[in-house]
């Protein structure tokens, strides 16, 4: 039987891509949120502030070890089955990754350690300063990945000679036409997503009763910050788009289900598009809506994707529902915050459980909404690797084999439903441990830890005669 090593390679990226990206865009927003509780705690001595601070911190630590081992193979896979792309693109990508080791990886390396083990052990204030520095580590680390992979969106500052890239302008090529708006959108979206995890914990912990005090500052706290950015991302996302329209035209026509350009383009709700045919089999929409968005005219012209041959084209079903799941998933998170502000006016932001419970549920939304943005994003550049330049099939190693590709895959979505389950088993295990502060080892009693998890100090197995309140 044939396999098709593309095909296959393409799999194994994406899945391994998306395993992995839910854990940086969370660890970005806690660690931001970790840095601003260790400085209200500082500055107002307030120990319902550093309880949240330590509970969050053990939280992070999972969380982070989780995206550092999730993202260890991606490396690996650039050499193993992208090797023609790693070979074209190294002048490029290999310093940039390189800048992020140095200026990321070392940065938080260096105080990742003092923010998850030297609590009452350095100074108040140099206890903050690692806090500060973990989160713009995060910051960094974000902003060279995103440079990379922007460019790959919208390649420019570098010319193509004899098979690799050379560059022939750094900052045109690092801050690249897409690359400020997908850095925005990217940094809202972590915000958001740390913003509704929290809410949604401490919302769990208001329902059983847990630590009263501290929950609702945080849930308070939360629901202000997400009734500022989950609009804003709204706004940012317009200009994404209309940047998108400029540089990436089919991706936009196929986000809206458009086949032929026209003016006067309805907003398609439901369609179910065929590739096949060229067009869609059932549609419904609101007419002139999306020229109106995308073009901010009711008459302006929206491409069609049929502008360009079929051997171009993404696989246009995937990135128009992929889109639509995450315009649903924003429009959710923009209701939820407008409503706990309506409750927060009648006073009843911590006691209504249906409210409550809602936000427990929400605290998975922010991550279905970037991976589907994700879909969006890199469905939507296929056939090509480098937009333009270089396609997928291009950029594939020459001497892999479909079984070869087939293997790893299913060894790659073993290994990954082991650690996924054991880091998910392990954070609920946090979670229901809850605040507990005299759980915290003195140094008389445990050794100093030397790994991340550490931090968490929470036994694997377990524990059922742990206290449940506090």
């Amino acid at each position: 039987m044939e396999l098709d090593p593309l095909l296959l390679s393409r799999l194994q990226f994406a899945f391994v891509v998306s395993f992995h990206a839910i854990f940086p865009v969370f660890s970005i927003g806690l660690a931001s949120y970790l840095a601003v509780l260790n400085g209200l705690f500082y500055r107002t001595g307030n120990p319902a502030w550093e309880r949240l601070a330590m509970f969050w911190a053990k939280v992070f630590a999972v969380v982070f070890a989780m995206g550092v081992v999730s993202g260890i193979v991606m490396s690996f896979q650039f050499g193993t089955n992208w090797s023609n792309f790693s070979f074209a693109a190294s002048n490029f990508l290999g310093p940039l990754l390189s800048y992020e080791v140095v200026t990321a990886f070392f940065l938080e390396a260096t105080f990742l350690g003092v923010l998850l083990f030297g609590r009452h052990k350095v100074p108040q204030g140099v206890h903050l300063f690692a806090s500060i520095m973990v989160a713009v580590g995060t910051f960094i680390s974000a902003f060279w990945i995103l440079a990379a992979n922007s460019w790959m969106q919208t390649p420019v500052g570098t010319e193509l000679i004899d098979g690799r890239f050379h560059v022939t302008s750094w900052s045109e090529a690092i801050f690249n036409p897409s690359f400020g708006y997908r850095f925005a959108h990217m940094v809202l979206a972590s915000f958001l997503t740390g913003g509704f995890v929290v809410a949604g914990v401490s919302a769990w912990y208001l329902l059983i009763g847990r630590d009263a005090e501290a929950n609702r500052k945080a849930f308070s706290m939360c629901l202000w910050l997400l009734l500022v950015l989950a609009p804003t991302q709204a706004v940012v996302g317009d200009f994404h788009g209309l940047n998108t329209l400029e540089h990436q035209p089919t991706k936009v026509a196929a986000m809206e289900g458009n086949w032929e350009t026209q003016s006067h383009t309805p907003l398609l709700l439901f369609a179910w598009p065929d590739q096949d045919a060229q067009g869609n089999l059932v549609e419904f929409g609101i007419p002139g809506l999306a020229s109106l968005i995308l073009t901010h005219h009711v008459g302006g012209e929206v491409p069609g994707i049929s502008e360009v041959p079929p051997s171009e084209q993404p696989p246009v079903w995937m990135v128009f529902w992929s889109f639509r799941l995450m315009v649903a998933l924003g429009v959710a998170m923009i209701g939820v915050a407008l409503a706990g502000l309506w409750l927060r006016v009648k006073g009843r932001l911590y006691d209504q459980r249906g409210f409550l419970q809602l936000m427990r549920v929400m605290s998975v939304s922010p991550f279905l909404a970037v991976l589907a943005g994700w879909f969006v994003t890199e469905i939507g550049r296929a056939p090509w690797l480098v937009y333009g330049v270089m396609d997928q099939a291009e950029a594939l190693t020459p001497s892999l084999s479909g079984w070869m590709a087939l293997t790893t895959l299913v060894g790659y979505i073993a290994v990954y439903a082991i650690v996924f389950w054991a880091g998910f088993y392990y954070l609920t295990r946090v979670v229901r441990q809850g605040m507990l502060p005299d759980l915290e080892p003195h140094d008389d009693e445990v050794e100093r830890p030397a790994r991340p998890l550490s931090a968490a100090h929470v036994p694997f197995e377990d524990a059922s005669n742990q206290p449940g309140r506090s």
